[in-house]
């Protein structure tokens, strides 16, 4: 592949990333997501609604892992409890979690 084919797609590929990315409505499941959302693309519902950032912070013991929620229907966010599951049955969504493993020492 030439250099100037190779500069055009990185053009068409980083341009694309600029593109609008049309607001699906959400789909009312048994498992969706709070109803006392507001605003459209607003995905936290449920947790520590009070706070203008929900941030944490583990802290891994070295050969561990952490397995973290990212759909915001855990109940025991920041971990996940496997919700993301029936979510994704009911909406035909593919959400999992974040897994993190710290390195053993040696």
């Amino acid at each position: 592949m030439s250099l100037k084919a190779v500069g055009v797609l990185s053009l068409c590929a980083s341009a694309s990333a600029f593109a609008p990315t049309p607001i699906r409505p959400r789909t009312s499941t048994a498992v969706s997501m709070a109803d006392d959302v507001e605003g459209p693309g607003k995905i936290n519902g449920l947790i520590d609604l009070d706070s203008p950032k929900v941030v944490n912070n583990e802290v891994l013991a070295p050969g561990k892992k952490g397995v973290y929620c990212r759909c915001w229907l855990s109940g025991t966010f920041p971990a996940c409890d496997g919700t993301h599951a029936k979510h994704n049955d009911a909406t035909g969504d593919n959400v999992g979690p974040l897994i993190v493993a710290a390195a053993k020492e040696e």
